[in-house]
């Protein structure tokens, strides 16, 4: 019976009508899912020595995605939180399936109910002052792209921007003057808008001054007059950070990515007394769970809490009741 559905139909559909019709899925998480269903098929043509175009649902068993989520694991070195990525996406797939196929719940059931793998999470990673300084020296300014990689690096450290969020922003995006914001789409196409600060509202004035464009192009552009890449903004964070390392020795043992600046904002924001649940929205997260992070990776703030604990060695106090009826109650 489960060799009558093919499963070219059913992963089109759920790319056309769930993700692209019904659920309005962002560009990254269509990428994400596809990439994963192309490994997947990749895997499946070598186990089953059929075309991806001869596969049914019913070749896609819990046994084969469990050995697809190993291999990516074992020879495709991917970490674990990769590999949970790719389940949840496998995971999604057969959620629409089993909506749209009674038949095949069974089947469908047994791959929802695999597990996602636990993983040791990371403290963060953020940059100190004196790093962050010596990061935003590093671009020569007396050529534009030196000029357009420290706006971009200040901005990034001041509002905490994704990359997908940075290389999207175009010149309407940023207002300047009274109440200066930068307004952009994050995940799940939720616009927010986040506050500049002066040093950043003056790296973007003289920008913008150079750039002379109209609103409707890319704030940041590549020589050529292009969006810049994801590609591109992390090899620029990384040529700064090899250059500033020079001056601040620190920076060379640690690895920084468009993401720790964003680890960053949060983190100057956090030690500046900011509520996590006003950092959550700064940061554009779905839960302040989410900014829960940045609570474990905060030293200062646990050395604060440990200066108000009282010493081990001190001999604590005893309440001792001022009246026979408050001592009768408290010997209740």
């Amino acid at each position: 019976m489960i060799a009558a559905y093919p499963l070219p139909v059913y992963v089109q559909r759920f790319f056309t009508e769930r993700l692209l019709g019904q659920l309005d899925a962002s560009p990254n998480t269509v990428a994400s899912y596809r990439d994963t269903f192309r490994l997947l098929l990749r895997f499946a043509t070598r186990e089953l020595d059929r075309l991806p175009t001869d596969l049914r649902v019913g070749d896609l068993d819990a046994a084969l995605i469990g050995r697809f989520l190993t291999f990516c694991e074992k020879e495709r070195g991917n970490s674990a939180r990769s590999r949970n990525t790719r389940l949840a996406a496998i995971r999604s797939f057969f959620k629409y399936v089993a909506v749209n196929e009674p038949q095949l719940l069974l089947h469908c059931q047994k791959i929802l109910a695999m597990p996602s793998k636990r993983y040791e999470k990371r403290v963060v990673d953020f940059l100190l002052r004196d790093e962050i300084d010596a990061l935003l020296g590093a671009p020569d300014t007396s050529l534009w792209f030196g000029r357009r990689d420290r706006t971009i690096l200040t901005v990034m450290l001041q509002t905490g921007l994704r990359v997908s969020e940075m290389i999207s922003l175009r010149i309407r995006d940023i207002k300047l003057g009274t109440g200066a914001h930068v307004r952009c789409k994050g995940k799940g196409r939720k616009s927010r808008a986040t506050p500049l600060r002066s040093d950043s509202r003056s790296e973007l004035s003289g920008w913008l001054n150079e750039r002379q464009a109209d609103d409707d192009d890319w704030l940041f552009v590549g020589k050529a007059g292009r969006r810049l890449s994801r590609d591109a903004v992390e090899q620029l964070v990384r040529r700064h950070v090899a250059t500033a390392a020079s001056t601040c020795p620190s920076l060379r043992a640690k690895r920084v990515t468009p993401h720790v600046l964003r680890h960053t904002a949060a983190m100057q924001l956090l030690q500046s007394g900011v509520d996590r649940t006003v950092i959550a929205l700064w940061l554009g997260h779905e839960s302040t769970e989410t900014t829960q992070i940045y609570l474990h990776a905060d030293i200062e703030l646990k050395e604060r809490a440990m200066e108000r604990t009282q010493a081990i060695d001190q001999i604590a106090g005893r309440y001792q009741p001022p009246d026979d009826l408050l001592s009768f109650l408290e010997n209740l």
